[in-house]
């Protein structure tokens, strides 16, 4: 599906944006799902630094205005700011177009590695890629955070909401987003007093499969595909934080409740999701696959992403209508102050996790300054260099 370029509103810093098809955006966005790693926050650097910085396709104030709508939503911030950006592009079919194009490749690969997994049993080797990887990682997270620092300017109450949202992420390791919601209402009432007050409203609705197939304990009764399916909506549908704080979530389902999975297979889940492209909740596929094949691995990345997506193409418009209202534009502002406070407040918390020596510190800190000294260096190539040192290490420590 290709279109001709279409006009551009001017960017925020008044420089005119590029012209691009939508062909264009789709197949940057298919690159993205196959080479993007690092988690959400990393993603979301990604797109900040090739469609507002690089190539001009998207205005500072869209992009920021699309991660801040993510951010209040549920389930996945990276795949949902993806879709949004579809969204304004080419409309209903352009977030689900660029759903389709950013997820796929991830999607594939996390369902070729649990086929490996089901036939040939656990996957050490995991264990020294996490090692390495989630020390580059925490470097991309924070030259992330550094590239939005800008956005708050000198306003005292703006640095005041990055420092709140920031240790309270530290502290709580988690995302709350009645915090972003309130710093939107603080900054509103400060900058832009209501005259009149709006309010957009989202509903979420999705259909089932029911099939029979083979996880690692065999077949699947129509029963455990079924809570499968609910199971992953509800976490696309009310878990906030996405890569974050979806993990606590999935192991009191998975593991504690409904006992789908032992405590080591989980853990070889999240680290498959993380040396994997695209979004962190891809793991909802590997899990799905363990439990029941194929089909499980189907429902379960179909069910968790398909709240942000109904997110987006119902309560987009309605958000856009009033994105450029002056209560709306300080409501975003302060929201946004409250990201960048999440983006250092996890990258705080996610460093306490793979930071657990000095090879690991001297990976990140490594990472970090090729990151921040030299674009020439593409981050999927620092995050598989590191994957790599992580296995030598880890082999060597054995």
């Amino acid at each position: 599906m290709t279109e001709e370029p279409k006009p551009h509103p001017l960017a925020v810093d008044g420089a005119s944006l590029a012209p691009f098809t939508f062909r264009n955006l789709l197949l940057y966005f298919l690159r993205l799902g196959t080479l993007g790693f690092g988690g959400p926050i990393a993603l979301a650097g990604y797109m900040q630094r090739d469609l507002v910085e690089g190539r001009r396709w998207v205005s500072k104030q869209d992009y920021l205005e699309g991660l801040a709508f993510s951010q209040l939503s549920p389930g996945p911030l990276a795949a949902q700011l993806a879709m949004y950006l579809g969204w304004l592009r080419a409309g209903a079919v352009g977030a689900t177009l660029v759903g389709i194009a950013f997820i796929l490749p991830s999607f594939l690969m996390v369902l070729a590695l649990a086929a490996l997994f089901v036939h040939y049993g656990s996957l050490h080797w995991i264990q020294g890629m996490f090692y390495g990887i989630g020390a580059a990682a925490i470097a991309i997270i924070v030259r992330s955070a550094i590239k939005l620092v800008p956005t708050l300017g000198k306003d005292w109450l703006l640095w005041a909401i990055f420092g709140l949202i920031a240790l309270t992420t530290a502290w709580t390791k988690s995302e709350i987003v009645w915090l972003f919601v309130l710093c939107g209402i603080i900054w509103v009432l400060v900058k832009a007093p209501p005259q009149i007050s709006t309010r957009t409203s989202a509903m979420v609705f999705i259909g089932g499969f029911d099939r029979l197939l083979t996880g690692i304990y065999g077949l699947a009764p129509l029963a455990t595909v079924g809570a499968l399916f609910l199971f992953f909506l509800k976490a696309g549908a009310f878990v906030f934080g996405s890569g974050l704080a979806i993990v606590p979530f999935l192991y009191g389902g998975v593991v504690e409740k409904f006992h789908w999975l032992t405590e080591q297979q989980f853990v070889d889940a999240v680290a498959v999701a993380m040396i994997t492209p695209g979004p962190v909740v891809i793991t909802a596929a590997f899990i799905g696959y363990l439990v029941a094949g194929p089909v499980g691995a189907l429902v379960a990345a179909g069910a968790v992403f398909a709240p942000p997506y109904f997110i987006v193409i119902i309560a987009a418009p309605y958000y856009r209508r009033f994105a450029q209202n002056r209560q709306v534009k300080a409501f975003v502002q302060g929201v946004t102050a409250a990201a960048v406070g999440a983006i250092a407040g996890a990258a705080y918390v996610l460093a306490r996790r793979s930071l657990v020596d000095l090879p690991t510190v001297l990976i990140a800190l490594t990472a970090l300054t090729l990151l921040m000294l030299t674009k020439k260096i593409p981050e999927p190539i620092v995050i598989l260099a590191a994957g790599a040192v992580g296995v030598v290490l880890h082999g060597a420590a054995r």
